[in-house]
């Protein structure tokens, strides 16, 4: 029997076996198509909600020291919010979530508003607060607003143009394209996801083919055949890597489907084929990679646990590039491609943005991923050449 015939057979052999456990098969391969549409258009929708809630509402702010500046809450009055009276303490009631935003108008306010000096009012808010990011918005707009026009009014009053009070006319133009601010918001979270689904989606398989097989005492008779231990490796990785590049599809095509029957900004995301074809490109090499790496990782284990115990912090691999890029952005370098989990983070979000991917960082990225996994794969063989591996218990 040639070196590709066992290969294939050990690889038909391994896909029965975990076919007849359909339960986790169906575990493994509908996980990932059945959490995106739950998180795009949950999520999605839950966030427009809230929006849409706190921006038509009548926002209700308390205010300290509102006698100070009677016109200046009947101005906010007109902006639908609705000033009420403090609670004793302020700040503990703005720490405890009580009040998203406070107002404190200081005692020198109504002088300082006569002599033409500015007069102070104080925002109280905790930053840390993501949720009360609109309260705070819309009265900041709103005292903003204020001031501009109270301030055009005054140099009205002395026969003097408000545009010389603005020697500069600052505008903004962005250049940013529709489907890279359409992207925008699914930029950090779809490519961790998809990541994720790519790396492990084999993992059950090969670690159940490998470090189970060794536990249930059925490795050591395979090992023992005449066929070479590199084609029985490479039939149970490559048995792995289809079930994975299965896993990878279905969820792919999820989150095509999730995307247009979704509201709002997912629903304006390419979600082409040509689209869905490039993301397959750039997760396929990471099958292959999170594939080998387990096998050779599962060869060193003894039993099944100790083999699911290197998943802790393998899960935090992917997560690395992408906690990075959020507190340290960078600007796309050629060797960005080269770096595992790195690479796909940043081609997955060219593809979200709509943007071009050219010829040489296709070839920079294939070269060093499947050159990784061809690595990993390379080492995986070698392990399991050591007659130790076939050792039981």
């Amino acid at each position: 029997m040639t070196s590709l015939k066992m290969m294939l057979a050990v690889m038909r052999k391994e896909l029965l076996d975990i076919s007849r456990d359909r339960r986790t098969l169906a575990l493994a391969l509908l996980m990932g198509p059945l959490l995106y549409p739950v998180l795009m258009l949950g999520m999605g929708a839950l966030g427009e909600k809230r929006a849409k809630t706190q921006l038509d509402k009548v926002l209700e702010v308390p205010v300290v020291g509102a006698e100070h500046a009677p016109n200046l809450m009947g101005y906010l009055a007109t902006h639908g919010i609705k000033v009420v009276t403090p609670p004793a303490e302020i700040e503990a009631a703005i720490a405890r979530q009580d009040v998203d935003v406070a107002l404190e108008i200081h005692g020198d306010f109504a002088d300082a508003w006569r002599e033409g000096r500015p007069a102070l009012v104080e925002i109280i808010q905790d930053t840390t607060r993501r949720d009360a990011d609109i309260p705070v918005k819309r009265l900041k707009a709103a005292l903003v607003s204020y001031g501009s026009q109270v301030g055009a009014l005054r140099l009205l009053a002395r026969g003097v143009a408000p545009q010389v009070a603005q020697p500069i006319n600052v505008g903004t133009r962005d250049v940013a394209t529709p489907e890279a601010k359409q992207g925008l918001i699914l930029s950090t979270l779809l490519p961790l996801l998809l990541i994720f689904s790519a790396f492990l989606g084999g993992a059950y398989l090969i670690l159940d083919a490998t470090a189970g097989e060794r536990e249930r005492q059925s490795l050591e008779p395979l090992l023992a055949t005449p066929a070479q231990r590199g084609s029985i490796v490479s039939g149970k990785i490559a048995a792995a890597c289809v079930l994975g590049l299965l896993t990878l599809l279905l969820t792919l095509l999820a989150f095509k489907l999730s995307a247009q029957v979704a509201t709002g900004t997912a629903r304006m995301l390419d979600v082409s084929f040509p689209a869905i074809g490039k993301l397959l490109l750039i997760l396929m090499p990471l099958v292959f990679i999170g594939t080998s790496l387990l096998t050779l990782i599962a060869a060193s284990a003894k039993s099944m646990k100790e083999a699911q115990s290197h998943m802790t912090w393998l899960l935090l691999l992917p997560m690395f590039p992408t906690y990075f890029l959020a507190v340290n952005p960078l600007k796309m370098q050629a060797w960005h491609f080269a770096v595992p989990f790195l690479a796909q983070n940043q081609l997955i979000v060219h593809v979200i943005r709509a943007e071009v991917i050219d010829a040489q960082t296709w070839a920079i990225y294939v070269a060093a991923g499947l050159g990784l996994a061809a690595l990993l794969w390379f080492a995986a063989v070698y392990r399991y050449r050591q007659e130790r591996v076939a050792i039981s218990g």
